[in-house]
């Protein structure tokens, strides 16, 4: 009687999941531009996830192999690179996802060829110049800097160009949906690569300090650049006709260099508490802030993921006047940002202290800057990637405007806070700054686009 009871519930289990299974497939399928965004935000979120727990993973090995102060010192220094080198393409990298669908809509496919190959020659020619002016700059403030960041800041320099042809390469690659190539050689093959060259370093004696692992990101950033380029130019040759090529460098830079601006900003707001925090406390208060910061970057790669598949359908929907999807994409895109990051908020808080122990027992002293953390992010999520819509639809002007607001009040408070309250003080004003910087995008996109981008709400 029990086996006669059951067969219903299998039968219905069974249809359950052969209807699932056929919704997948259908949405799979489905070559509507949503569903593209969905496939697309959802593959770059995962590849993000998986870089986190690899970059979290190593940063864990650093920790533990070099120890508080040379991580520290690493750490430092590769916020340097990360915000010098964003910038050192001159905001080619996401004008790519501007100029690449509107020449493909106009069948301008000189200006197309142009763009994709110039735009590289162009970032690595600034990411050069930029890094040999780098150099000389340590070399000139070398009496004034501490002894132990001369040259890992100088083996840093070495890395610019590379670390540029990668976020251009980014660019191209998202603007055709081929996030494989745009993000698995920057943000897995580059993290696999450097952590086995120290691991190597680790197992041979050699020692781990941070000009070691300076020079394993070199290493790793020029491997991965060359092999990113390859795959990228084979794609290429299969999308873009071969033919002449037609070069608008003042057309490019005039769209790109008010980005340049909004991601300079962006970049500062990002990384003042780190900088700050390292000129008023040593490099163990950096490490710990670092760890718990590092802790919750699950959360922004939500936001990061959204953004990589919607940026490029805001420029074409604006560029074929077609208001109604582009409504529907920021309506979307700021839902999907809000909930998958609070979903993610939660279970990395709540998991928060047994992943900061990993780095270390003395790093669970930082669990209660991630909430404080948290509350910035959140803002943040409401908004979802509406940055990129004001970019996308040539109001980078207002945007960087509210960048800068961002960064000054950043600057201001953690100035005032982090000689008292050390890494809180930098938490609190990286927080505030970023709440406010979710209220002037909103604001922003209201009074110029008409549109109101908030969670609660959408639409004109």
């Amino acid at each position: 009687m029990a086996l006669t009871d059951s067969q219903p519930s299998d039968r219905v289990s069974r249809m359950r999941i052969a209807g699932l299974i056929a919704r997948l497939r259908a949405w799979l399928d489905d070559s509507s531009d949503r569903s593209i965004a969905q496939r697309v935000a959802g593959t770059a979120f995962l590849i993000r996830v998986a870089s986190a727990a690899l970059v979290y993973l190593s940063q864990i090995f650093l920790a533990r192999w070099m120890g508080s102060f040379e991580f520290g010192i690493y750490v430092y220094v590769w916020t340097w690179v990360l915000l010098i080198g964003d910038l050192s393409d001159l905001g080619l990298a996401s004008s790519a996802q501007r100029f690449i669908p509107e020449y493909t809509k106009r069948k301008a496919y000189d200006l197309l060829r142009g763009f994709v190959t110039g735009s590289r020659w162009l970032a690595i020619g600034s990411a050069a110049t930029i890094a040999a002016i780098g150099a000389l700059a340590v070399k000139l403030l070398e009496p004034w800097l501490p002894g132990y960041v001369v040259v890992p800041l100088l083996i840093a320099c070495v890395t610019l160009p590379f670390y540029t042809l990668l976020q251009v390469q980014d660019g191209i690659a998202r603007s055709y949906n081929w996030i494989n190539v745009a993000l698995l050689p920057p943000y897995i093959l580059r993290h696999v690569t450097m952590l086995a060259l120290v691991a190597t370093a680790f197992a041979f004696d050699f020692p781990t300090t941070a000009e070691t692992a300076v020079t394993a990101v070199g290493v790793a950033l020029a491997l991965t650049a060359i092999g990113q380029t390859v795959a990228l130019n084979r794609k290429l040759k299969t999308a873009i006709e071969p033919g002449p090529k037609s070069h608008a460098v003042r057309t490019w830079y005039a769209f790109s260099i008010p980005i340049l601006l909004v991601e300079g900003f962006y970049l500062f707001l990002s990384h003042t508490d780190i900088l700050v925090l390292q000129h008023f406390r040593g490099p163990e208060d950096v490490a710990m802030y670092y760890a718990a910061a590092k802790t919750l970057a699950l959360v922004a790669f939500v936001h990061f993921a959204i953004s990589a598949a919607v940026a490029h359908r805001f420029s074409e929907y604006h560029i074929a006047n077609d208001q109604a999807r582009l409504t529907a994409i920021l309506a979307d895109s700021i839902r999907w940002t809000f909930w998958a990051s609070l979903a993610a908020m939660v279970l990395i808080l709540a998991m928060g202290k047994p992943l900061l122990w990993l780095f270390g027992p003395r790093y669970v002293d930082g669990y209660h800057l991630m909430f404080i953390l948290a509350i910035g992010l959140m803002a943040r999520a409401s908004v979802g990637p509406v940055e990129r819509l004001l970019n996308m639809l040539g109001q980078q002007r207002i945007c960087a405007a509210v960048y800068a607001t961002a960064f000054a009040l950043n600057l201001v408070l953690c100035i005032a806070l982090v000689p008292r309250l050390g890494g809180a003080g930098a938490a609190i004003s990286t927080a505030t700054a970023i709440v406010v910087e979710a209220i002037l995008l909103f604001v922003a996109a209201r009074r110029r686009l008409g549109m109101h981008a908030f969670i609660w709400g959408g639409g004109r």
